[in-house]
C-alpha cells in the first residue's frame, strides 16, 4: 500500500501561524484573529500534521517557535505574500473587464484642480467607467501602485523606474516649521539656515528615493539630514511639527489645505519646486481604463485645465 502523502498547508493556516509567531501566545493571537483559542490551536495542530514537523513548543503559559518553526517562518511569509500579490493582480484584471478604475490620491491631491480636471474629462469621455477614489497614507502610494491595489495614483514625484508619469502641475515647496521656532519669525529662509533642524522621519517601507527628495537629503553642501520622530500620515506629521519636535517640506498648497495652530509655512528661496503627476505601472499602460485616464490627463494638459489650484 502506498504511503499517504501529507496534505499541503492552506494559506489560511499559514496566516494563523504568522500571527501566532508574532504574538507567541494563543490567547492574544486568537483575539487578534477574531477566532476562539481552541479553534486556533486546532488549526496549528493541523498545520503541523500537514507539514510533518512541529512548529511551536507549547507550555502552560506561553509558546516558542521550534527550530523547524523558525526555519519555515520566512517561507510562510513569502507564500502568503505571493498569494496576496496573485489576488491583487486578479482583482486588477477584474476591474479592467468591469470598467472600474481605482484611483489613489495622497495628501490634498484629490482636491487639486488638475485632479478634478482629469477625472472630469475621464467621466465625460468614458461615462461607463466607474471611478473609486482611495486616500493613501504618506509613502504608501508607490507600494499601492506596485501591488496593484490601485490602478493609477495622483502623486508627487519622484518615483521608481517601473512607474510612468504624466506631469500635471508645478509649484514651490515650502518649509513647515513650529510657530515657536526662531526661524519661523523670518520672512523667508535658505536651506543653509535650516541646517541641523530635524526633519520628520518616514517608515522603512517608504522608498528612500522619494523621502530623500522631500527631506532634501543630502543638502546642497553635501551634509546629511538629522531625522526626528516617525510619522505615518499627514495629521501625525502636522502634530509632530506643531509640537516642536521636527520640521518638514511640503508643497506650497499646504498653506491652503493644511493650516494648523502652532505651524508656520515659509518660502525657501533656494529650494527646488515640486511637481504633481498622474502615475501608473509601465507594464499596465495599455490596459483599457488606464489608457483612458492617461488620454484624459493629456487632454486636460492640452486644454490648460491643470494650471490652477
Amino acid at each position: 500500500m502506498r504511503a499517504s502523502v501529507p496534505k499541503e498547508p492552506s494559506i489560511h493556516q499559514l496566516r494563523l501561524y504568522l500571527t501566532l509567531s508574532e504574538e507567541l501566545h494563543f490567547g492574544r493571537a486568537a483575539a487578534r484573529l477574531f477566532i476562539t483559542q481552541p479553534a486556533l490551536s486546532q488549526q496549528i495542530r493541523e498545520l503541523e500534521k500537514r507539514l510533518g514537523v512541529p512548529v511551536v513548543e507549547r507550555t502552560s503559559r506561553t509558546i516558542t517557535l521550534t527550530e523547524a518553526g523558525q526555519a519555515l517562518l520566512p517561507e510562510a511569509r513569502a507564500a502568503v505574500a505571493a498569494v496576496d500579490r496573485l489576488r491583487h493582480v486578479a482583482d486588477a484584471q477584474l476591474r479592467q473587464t468591469s470598467g472600474r478604475l481605482v484611483v489613489g490620491t495622497m495628501g490634498a491631491e484629490a482636491s487639486m484642480a488638475h485632479t478634478r480636471a482629469v477625472l472630469g474629462l475621464l467621466q465625460t469621455r468614458h461615462p461607463g467607467t466607474t471611478v473609486q477614489l482611495v486616500d493613501l497614507g504618506l509613502g504608501d502610494h508607490l507600494a499601492a501602485l506596485a501591488q496593484q491595489e490601485v490602478d493609477v495614483v495622483f502623486l508627487r514625484p519622484p518615483v521608481t523606474d517601473d512607474i510612468e508619469l504624466h506631469h500635471l502641475a508645478t509649484e514651490p515647496r515650502v518649509a513647515c516649521l513650529p510657530a515657536g521656532h526662531p526661524l519661523a519669525a523670518l520672512p523667508r529662509l535658505t536651506l543653509a539656515q535650516l541646517s541641523g533642524v530635524p526633519v520628520v522621519s518616514m517608515p522603512e517601507q517608504v522608498p528612500r528615493l522619494w523621502w530623500d527628495f522631500w527631506a532634501v537629503d543630502p543638502r546642497p553642501d553635501g551634509s546629511r539630514v538629522r531625522y526626528g520622530p516617525l510619522v505615518t500620515d499627514m495629521e501625525s506629521l502636522l502634530y509632530t511639527v506643531a509640537a516642536g519636535e521636527a520640521m518638514c517640506f511640503l508643497p506650497a498648497a499646504a498653506r491652503d489645505y493644511f493650516p494648523r495652530p502652532g505651524i508656520r509655512y515659509l518660502d525657501v528661496v533656494d529650494l527646488s519646486p515640486s511637481t504633481s503627476a498622474l502615475a501608473w505601472l509601465r507594464r499596465r499602460r495599455s490596459e483599457s481604463t488606464i489608457k483612458a485616464i492617461r488620454h484624459a490627463a493629456h487632454e486636460a494638459t492640452r486644454q490648460g485645465l491643470t494650471d490652477a489650484r
